[in-house]
């Protein structure tokens, strides 16, 4: 488990942090942690307080890893590092896992960086998870669309379910839609837009659709906050 808060004993070097944790774990690999040490630039003989945070993060990666673990939760892990230290992160990641079999899980509100790692993503949303697909079929049925009309822009109403943050300016309207993939995502897009003069379809990064959900969901709280209580149910007499 390596924590963006990670407590790490200042006072040791890596050398000493790395020579302390070796004996706990029986399946320690030497020659991989020299590896990833090199690959991290972790210098060994640097106390561990006189370390940046980024040098603190990796190190506590290397202690992590060393011992090839099955399972590697990451909490916040690239919160506060610069560009190269995060791709030294990630390369250190990525390294662990094309030699085995192992799974690693990442808690991030960096999406940029969990997309170059992630093969499997969840949204969490008031504390439920809303989504959970291979990242694969998500960038593939996720796009955003552009309609072009010879007059005032018009959608249909109700708008579909899979449309989301849809909105007009002069002759053209813009919105996400959720349920792409298949092969006759244009003839469906033109039957929903019959009166379009011209329909765009592109891709989206993962940051995008996670912006895009992230405003559904706002919209359904406010919604639902503003919708009225139904009447309580009255008991029938007893006689």
């Amino acid at each position: 488990y390596v924590s963006e808060n990670q407590d790490i004993p200042g006072w040791m070097t890596l050398r000493q942090l790395l020579d302390y944790c070796a004996p706990l774990y029986p399946t320690w690999d030497r020659t991989f942690a020299e590896a990833l040490r090199a690959q991290l630039d972790l210098p060994l003989d640097r106390r561990i307080r006189d370390c940046s945070r980024g040098m603190r993060m990796k190190a506590a990666l290397l202690s992590s890893l060393a011992y090839r673990p099955r399972l590697l939760v990451l909490d916040e892990p690239f919160a506060g590092l610069d560009a190269l230290v995060r791709d030294e992160v990630i390369q250190g990641v990525l390294e662990l896992a094309e030699q085995s079999h192992w799974t690693v899980f990442i808690s991030s509100h960096d999406i940029d960086e969990v997309e170059r790692l992630a093969d499997w993503i969840g949204i969490i949303n008031e504390g439920r998870l809303t989504l959970s697909e291979p990242v694969a079929t998500l960038l593939a049925r996720f796009r955003q669309i552009e309609a072009t009309f010879e007059g005032d822009a018009v959608l249909p109403s109700p708008l579909p379910a899979a449309w989301l943050g849809a909105e007009t300016t002069g002759h053209v309207a813009r919105f996400v839609d959720s349920a792409c993939g298949g092969e006759d995502d244009e003839a469906r897009l033109r039957q929903a837009l019959p009166t379009a003069a011209q329909v765009t379809v592109a891709p989206m990064p993962l940051k995008a659709i996670f912006i895009a959900m992230a405003r559904r969901f706002r919209l359904n709280l406010a919604a639902a906050a503003t919708a009225p209580t139904p009447p309580a149910a009255t008991a029938p007499g007893v006689s």
